[in-house]
């Protein structure tokens, strides 16, 4: 096993890809015992993008290279969250990653293991030929013609007032339960409540959303033979899922719980991926192809159950690595280690987030129950540069620790640091506990759940180097879901791709070698207890999980590739092949040189952990922009 010596790699600026309209496009389980919680499928807890956004709000502009190249000094290398091993002892060589957003292609694996393309765009025939037949009309008679008209003029901002109010005369909760069910269910996009006035129960009907939602309204009745579920896939261009989702559900005007999936995916890529929504038709869903950019619909069916996150069976990737400096050997011993071997299960470097604060250090002051750390980690002013507004918003509570006035600096309320100042706004900062439940839980989660993949990162990097990669006494493997010790016998008929080590929780086993001891060791020096790993806060009551230590990926090919003009796609898109769009001539000898690589994962995996493992370079920001800088200077 080689140890880790970084060679950073560019991520140089993303191109503009025309537009595919018409003139060109939850946590973790309560007490897990196989882990299924990451980006690339399992259970996801969050985002790739949503772990690099942890502080800041990045996704609201876009930073200038000067500005992240500085901020970047002050971020994390593979070394600090215990990256360090590699499974082969072949010589890396550098290349770019993502020079191009179109050099990282994903494709989801389906629960049926097929691969997701998107390849057909028209409307399914049954469809169409399907007529509409009412539903049953007992929802519909508790309304009179007279509320339907001022519901239907509500829906459609015709009237002066905001709401409808209906008095209930004759009162229970099956009486208004069906007033409810009828408004929603005649009149989408209103939302009820029921208000007491006086004595009397009124439902209440108002917009869920303001007057831009204003659309087609949607069908009032749906067919009896058709799956309630329409079900469609969706190809996207640099843009992460839920920014996906929320534009079709304004395009649509439903809120975005409507849809389902089974996993996240990234933002900087071109991604396929299956999508289900509850009672659209294809034909709508259809509609929107002419006025989508960077989106795109196909692959409709009708289905009478929605998506689950965690069902899929993994993603298949093709990525381009340009501009290599590896010999046709070296990438030959590199792409046939990973086929044959596999590489180091580690958690990627956007497990860790971007800035000089990590997330894991916050997620340790959360297990530790230290709440006034908590926000000064979250919120103190830190190096490196940021956006002005959240330079000016630290400067603010640094001077006042008053939560009103550094909210003010903050043109955007929704990153993390406007979230928790607006709770401290609310509940004072002797209720911080209360003020951090103002985070979105799956982002709360985030951080203790960064503090425990640094802590299995570095375990498994001491296992590899203590052991290597063979089987010993005292490691663990999965039998079903239960984990088991295994004797010397035992590990002679096992081989490392059996083994897993755990996440630190209540409801694991710890391996029982010297390596295995080193948990309780690393935990007592953060100040927690192995022992005790429940949380005064149910929420932050760490359960653990079991995570393999060698990953081996499927489908692997690879070929490398000469060209001449570096704004060349190397890739044969989704979209531009049923766009009949010809594939990429390479030739035989070029001013350029690239490696394109294709595998698939399964849930619960980085991708930039495997191509880590062919190029033997340090995958982190700050090494990449290093060399960007040296790249362009």
């Amino acid at each position: 096993m080689a140890e880790a010596e970084p060679m950073p790699v560019a991520s140089l600026a993303g191109e503009k890809r025309g537009c595919l309209e018409d003139k060109e496009g939850d946590t973790q389980p309560k007490k897990p015992r196989v882990e299924k919680d990451d980006k690339n499928g399992g259970k996801p807890l969050h985002t790739e993008e949503e772990e690099e956004e942890m502080e800041g709000g990045a996704s609201d502009q876009d930073e200038s290279g000067e500005a992240f190249a500085e901020m970047m000094k002050h971020g994390l290398t593979e070394v600090d969250v215990g990256i360090l091993k590699y499974v082969s002892d072949h010589e890396g060589f550098s290349g770019i990653l993502k020079e191009r957003y179109s050099d990282f292609v994903v494709n989801e694996i389906n629960k049926q293991g097929k691969i997701v393309h998107l390849d057909d765009l028209s409307i399914p025939a049954e469809a169409e030929e399907v007529p509409e037949v009412e539903e049953p009309a007992a929802e519909c008679d508790v309304l009179t013609e007279e509320q339907k008209k001022q519901l239907g003029e509500l829906q459609l901002f015709k009237n002066k007032e905001d709401n409808v109010s209906i008095e209930v005369l004759d009162d229970s909760k099956e009486k208004r339960t069906l007033f409810h069910k009828a408004i929603k269910t005649q009149y989408p996009g209103l939302e009820t409540k029921t208000e007491d006035k006086d004595g009397r129960k009124f439902i209440v009907a108002y917009h869920a959303a303001g007057k831009k939602a204003l659309a087609a309204p949607r069908k009032h009745f749906w067919p009896k033979n058709r799956g309630s579920f329409c079900h469609f896939v969706l190809y996207k261009e640099n843009k992460d899922t839920m920014d996906a989702i929320n534009v079709l559900s304004k395009f649509l005007r439903l809120r975005p719980n409507m849809f389902s999936y089974m996993g996240t995916k990234d933002k900087r890529a071109i991604t396929v991926q299956e999508i289900a929504v509850l009672r659209i038709t294809a034909e709508r869903l259809s509609h929107l192809n002419k006025c989508l950019q960077n989106l795109k619909l196909g692959n409709f069916c009708y289905k009478n159950h929605p998506l689950k996150l965690g069902e899929l069976q993994g993603n298949h990737f093709t990525v381009v690595i340009r501009n290599i400096s590896g010999t046709d050997e070296q990438v030959q011993q590199g792409m046939t280690s990973l086929k044959t071997t596999g590489f180091i299960n580690y958690y990627g470097m956007q497990r860790f987030g971007t800035t000089a604060v990590p997330t894991h250090t916050v997620g340790r002051a959360i297990l530790r129950n230290d709440w006034n750390q908590v926000v000064d980690l979250i919120l103190k002013p830190r190096p490196g540069a940021e956006k002005e507004f959240l330079v000016h918003c630290r400067e603010e509570w640094a001077k006042t620790q008053d939560p009103e006035a550094a909210l003010k600096k903050l043109p955007n309320k929704r990153c993390v640091e406007g979230q928790l100042l607006r709770g401290l706004s609310m509940y004072g900062k002797k209720n911080i506990v209360t003020a951090f439940g103002i985070i979105p839980r799956n982002n709360r989660l985030m951080y203790i759940h960064s503090y425990q993949s640094r802590m299995w990162n570095t375990i498994v990097s001491r296992r590899i180097e203590a052991f290597g990669l063979k089987a010993v006494e005292g490691d663990l493997m999965l039998k079903g879901t239960t984990a088991h010790v295994l004797s010397a016998e035992e590990a002679e008929t096992h081989t490392i791709h059996d083994i897993v080590m755990p996440l630190p929780g209540y409801d694991v086993i710890y391996p029982t070698h010297h390596v295995g001891k080193a948990y309780k060791e690393l935990l007592t020096a953060d100040g927690l207890d192995i022992d005790n790993m429940r949380h005064k806060v149910k929420d932050y009551s760490l359960a653990g999980a079991y995570r393999r230590i060698i990953i081996r990926p499927t489908d692997v090919n690879w070929e490398l590739v000469e060209y001449d003009d570096p704004k060349i796609s190397l890739v044969h898109s989704d979209f531009e092949i049923l766009e009949k769009k010809p594939a990429p001539v390479f030739k035989k000898e070029g001013k350029y040189r690239s490696l394109r690589m294709e595998f698939s994962l399964p849930p619960s995996t980085y991708a930039t952990m495997a191509i880590r493992e062919v190029l033997k370079m340090d995958t982190s920001i700050k090494k990449q922009t290093q060399l960007n800088t040296k790249w362009f200077n």
